[in-house]
C-alpha cells in the first residue's frame, strides 16, 4: 500500500547525503567542548542567526526549557501566548522544572500577541507579584497555522521589552519556515531577540537536535542547564554532521512544502464536508475541520489511514496535515484522490 504521511514534519528521515555525513564524522567528547563536528555547528548556527554562539541539544523541548532557565530564577514570570507550543506541548517544564511562573495572554488568530496585551501583563515591582522577566514567541507558530511573524512585529516585540528591561526569547522552532516564507533572513526575524531555538529534526530533517542562538554567558547558562538535564550527549557529533548538511542543503527547499501545503489547502476546500480556509495556509501545516455531523476527526483519520494516507486529529472536529521533505507534489494529488473516496 502506498503511505503518504502528513502527521507531521518530525517524521522526516535522513537524506543519503546527511546518513553520508554522520558516518564519516569527526568526533569528540562534546561534554568537554572536544567534538569538533558539534563545535562546527554551532558556530554555523550562531552565524545563521546573527548571535555570538550556539548549543547543541537533543530537541526542541530541550532547546526551551535550557533558554527558560538561563533566562529566569525559581518564582519568575515568563510571559507567553495562550496557544504557544510551549504552553500546550512541553509538560510545563518550566514551572516543574524551574518553578518558572507562566503567564499566558491571548494570542491572535495569526499567531502575534498583541503590543498592549503583552504590556497589560508586565508586572509592576509589588511585593505580591511574581518579577516578570522574559516574553516569548513562537514562529511560525504552530497551533495558529503554522503563521510566519514578520521582521516589523518581531522587532516591536523587542523594543517593547527593552524599554521594561525585559528579555526576548523566540521558539524558533520552524523559524527557516518563516524566513522562506515571509522572503527575508531568518537573522532579521530575531534581531532585537536575546535567543532563540530553531529545530534541525522537521522541514530540515535532521534525526535529532535543536540550537540555542544567544550571548556567549547566555549560552554558558544554558549548557549548565542542559547538563542537569542529562542533555550531555559525548560524541554528539555524529548527530551534528547531519544539522550541517540541513543548515547547508535543506532550507531553501521547504518552499516545496510551502506550495504543497498550499495546493493540499485549495484542494481540501473543494470537498464536500470539509472546512478550510486556503488564505490562511502560508508554510507547510494545513489545519482543517470536518463539518459532517456522523463523523468524528478521528473516525475521518481512520478512514484515511485504512488507505494508507496519515493525518493528525487534534480535536472531534479538527485535523492537521503537515507536508515535509519526503511528500512530493504527487503525493498531494494522490492525498486529495483518497479525500474525495473517503468523504464521498
Amino acid at each position: 500500500m502506498r503511505i503518504v504521511d502528513l502527521r507531521s514534519d518530525t517524521i522526516t528521515k535522513p537524506t543519503p547525503s546527511m546518513q553520508k555525513a554522520m558516518a564519516q564524522a569527526e568526533v569528540g567528547d562534546d561534554v568537554f567542548g572536544e567534538d569538533p563536528t558539534v563545535n562546527r555547528l554551532e558556530e554555523m548556527a550562531a552565524d545563521r542567526m546573527g548571535k555570538e554562539a550556539a548549543l547543541f541539544v537533543a530537541s526542541g523541548t530541550m532547546a526551551n526549557l535550557v533558554s527558560e532557565l538561563a533566562h529566569c530564577g525559581r518564582g519568575d514570570e515568563m510571559i507567553l501566548g495562550d496557544q504557544a507550543h510551549i504552553f500546550f506541548y512541553e509538560q510545563g517544564g518550566s514551572a516543574a522544572i524551574g518553578g518558572i511562573h507562566p503567564r499566558t495572554v491571548p494570542n491572535q488568530s495569526d499567531g502575534k500577541i498583541a503590543l498592549q496585551d503583552i504590556e497589560a501583563a508586565i508586572r509592576p515591582d509589588n511585593i505580591h507579584f511574581p518579577r516578570t522577566r522574559v516574553i516569548l514567541l513562537e514562529n511560525t507558530h504552530n497551533r495558529c497555522n503554522g503563521n510566519p511573524l514578520e521582521v516589523e512585529y518581531m522587532d516591536s516585540v523587542g523594543k517593547l521589552a527593552l524599554s521594561y528591561e525585559l528579555k526576548v526569547h523566540v521558539a524558533g522552532a520552524r523559524i527557516f519556515n518563516a524566513a522562506v516564507a515571509l522572503g527575508v533572513d531568518a537573522r532579521d526575524l530575531v534581531s532585537k531577540a536575546d535567543s532563540v531555538s530553531f529545530c534541525l529534526s522537521k522541514g530540515l530533517a535532521a534525526p535529532v537536535g535543536s540550537l540555542v542562538c544567544s550571548t556567549r554567558p547566555f549560552i554558558e547558562k544554558a549548557r549548565r542547564a542542559r547538563k542537569v538535564l542529562g542533555g550531555g550527549m559525548r560524541q554528539a557529533g555524529i548527530l551534528a554532521a547531519a544539522g550541517i548538511i540541513a543548515l547547508t542543503e535543506m532550507v531553501e527547499r521547504l518552499a516545496d512544502d510551502h506550495a504543497n501545503a498550499k495546493r493540499l489547502a485549495e484542494g481540501l476546500a473543494g470537498i464536500n464536508g470539509i472546512s478550510i480556509d486556503p488564505k490562511l495556509v502560508k508554510t507547510n501545516i494545513v489545519f482543517f475541520d470536518i463539518t459532517r455531523s456522523d463523523m468524528t476527526a478521528e473516525q475521518l483519520a481512520g478512514k484515511l489511514a485504512d488507505k494508507g494516507l496519515k493525518v493528525l486529529p487534534l480535536s472531534p472536529k479538527q485535523l492537521r496535515a503537515v507536508t515535509h521533505y519526503h511528500i512530493t507534489a504527487d503525493d498531494i494529488e494522490y492525498a486529495l484522490d483518497v479525500f474525495v473516496k473517503v468523504m464521498g
